[in-house]
């Protein structure tokens, strides 16, 4: 039997509705912190047995119906030679932002390099876990990258913003840079994507983390292209593909056009109205609101109870958060969700 969640990428009946939860593989669960004490972010995405070794342990922990590659969307700028860093407490820093036509210019000579041990560590993973050989059941590995428009941002500002202004700019003070900086993205973005599906990844998700900055008919005309680039490298290795963003509600649509299999929506929105925006025709993901994982377990079930009413009603529902993990979440909070979600979903049949 197919594992749960590619049946309901699928739109088909599985034993119960999949679950996994983003960041799962990382600050919140202490098996992580003692592994990472001295190892810098970067350096322990980099080291396959580190990343396998992290990327499994909420799979033992929680019993997820898949797992999330463990790295950070910054790992293919660095394998491509760009100066960047994680800063504690502030995040991805860049030592030379991305100002001008000509700083675009000079990333031409960037491209993935070592990328193999991207590779590796997937298969590490894939060796604990099983691949879909049609024998035997396994936990179907997640890959991902950061969606062109995000990366940018990220690469313009020079480091984490709250408006991202800087990008905004250059996207309309200078269309052609600004394209052309998303094309080098993209085709970064998709060689890590294909890295991981070189090692046995089973689904690619796409993050979006920052296009809510963005308004509908910007994100048409600046920034969807770029991301379908990304998607279409994992279709054409024959790989489902989920598209999530936050604040990105007003485009769902558009992001599902850009070749989604599934839609990750954040809780701002509920799933059925989610579902009406998109005409009912594709798998949605989430949106449990991670605020509520701190709350008493009553309030927080009822929560749980109405994500999963509202996601019955789309053709497929994989359950997740509507954003990461918190740090600070109790890693005995996320087993017991998992436990709740499989316990009253089993052999539901509803989609």
């Amino acid at each position: 039997m197919q594992p749960p969640i590619i049946a309901q990428i699928k739109g088909q009946p599985s034993a119960h509705r999949p679950i996994w939860f983003m960041r799962q593989a990382g600050r919140s669960l202490p098996e992580y912190r003692d592994l990472r004490a001295n190892i810098p972010m970067l350096d322990s995405c980099l080291n396959p047995e580190v990343a396998a070794e992290i990327t499994c342990q909420p799979v033992r922990r929680h019993k997820v119906d898949a797992a999330v590659f463990f790295s950070d969307i910054m790992v293919p700028l660095k394998l491509a030679g760009i100066d960047v860093h994680i800063e504690p407490g502030v995040g991805p820093v860049l030592d030379k932002p991305i100002l001008t036509m000509a700083d675009v210019s000079a990333l031409e000579t960037h491209h993935l390099e070592g990328e193999e041990v991207i590779t590796q560590g997937v298969q590490l993973v894939t060796e604990e876990l099983g691949r879909p050989d049609g024998t035997a059941p396994y936990t179907p590995v997640i890959g991902f990258a950061g969606a062109p428009f995000t990366l940018a941002a990220y690469m313009v500002e020079g480091r984490p913003s709250r408006d991202h202004l800087a990008a905004r700019t250059m996207m309309y003070a200078d269309p052609v840079a600004w394209h052309a900086l998303l094309d080098w993205c993209a085709r970064i973005s998709a060689d890590f994507v294909r890295a991981q599906i070189a090692g046995g990844a089973s689904i690619i998700q796409l993050f979006d983390s920052w296009a809510g900055s963005l308004g509908q008919a910007n994100y048409v005309a600046h920034v969807v292209d770029h991301s379908a680039t990304v998607l279409q490298a994992a279709h054409e290795a024959g790989v489902p593909t989920i598209h999530f963003g936050t604040g990105t509600n007003e485009f769902l649509p558009e992001m599902r056009d850009a070749g989604a299999d599934v839609v990750g929506v954040d809780h701002r929105i509920a799933l059925d109205e989610a579902d009406r925006r998109l005409g009912h025709t594709v798998t949605l993901q989430g949106n449990i609101d991670p605020a509520l994982l701190a709350a008493p377990w009553e309030v927080l079930e009822q929560h749980i109870r109405e994500v999963l009413d509202a996601g019955s009603k789309a053709p497929g529902h994989i359950v997740n958060l509507a954003h990461g993990v918190p740090p600070t979440t109790d890693p005995d909070v996320l087993t017991r969700i998992v436990e709740f979600v499989h316990e009253v979903t089993t052999d539901e049949h509803t989609n």
